[in-house]
């Protein structure tokens, strides 16, 4: 009661990793709107008793105001909790799409697991929408913003890429596991976002 839900909810989120998404608290979730549920009730109720005693709602200053008061405030700071909570995961699902790739198979089974079926909805039709801008435009938008000082890199391969053969400039590549390929920077960086590349350096 009193926002605790709420509190306990968005104190769940902040002890996260920053950027890093925790398995949906489904449990917390949902005790925080059965709370709303609760508060709303007992304001029903408070108003209920004032409207029988023959009192005015909006003017009186009793008792059961006052409580009626505090579990409206109890509710919208739970609403603001809730709200929040889906909103701060929300952003790190569309971070995602940048930093991984906008598909989402991309993503490792490590995150995909920690994500909603709405939010992986949420992740394809957030994808479906940069792509679309992006093609209408005749731009790509999810590679690096800082011109590179050469549009070449050194990369080796470092995890499992299923698809053989892939073609990159007009040519196909065969990615085996440990080989090193000198590639476009913007043909290797979904890999590497992915985890499946390194840079080599120096």
């Amino acid at each position: 009661m009193y926002g605790r839900k709420g509190y306990q909810l968005v104190k769940d989120f902040a002890s996260g990793e920053k950027g890093q998404l925790k398995p949906f608290n489904s449990k917390l979730f949902d005790e925080t709107i059965e709370e709303c549920e609760q508060n709303h009730h007992l304001i029903q109720s408070l108003m209920r008793k004032m409207q029988r005693q023959g009192l005015e709602v909006p003017n009186n200053r009793n008792a059961d105001h006052y409580g009626a008061l505090v579990h409206h405030l109890s509710l919208i700071r739970n609403k603001r909790c809730l709200m929040s909570y889906v909103h701060n995961r929300a952003e790190i699902v569309r971070d995602l799409a940048w930093r991984v790739g906008l598909e989402l198979p991309y993503l490792p089974p490590e995150i995909l697991e920690k994500l909603t079926t709405l939010e992986k909805e949420y992740f394809k039709n957030h994808s479906v929408a940069i792509t679309s801008y992006m093609g209408k435009a005749g731009i790509e938008l999810n590679v690096d913003m800082v011109p590179p000082k050469d549009p070449y890199i050194k990369v080796r391969v470092v995890g499992d890429i299923d698809d053989q053969g892939i073609m990159m400039n007009d040519k196909a590549t065969n990615f085996a596991r440990h080989s090193m390929h000198f590639l476009k920077r913007t043909d290797a960086e979904p890999y590497i976002a992915r985890g499946q590349m390194e840079e080599l350096t120096g």
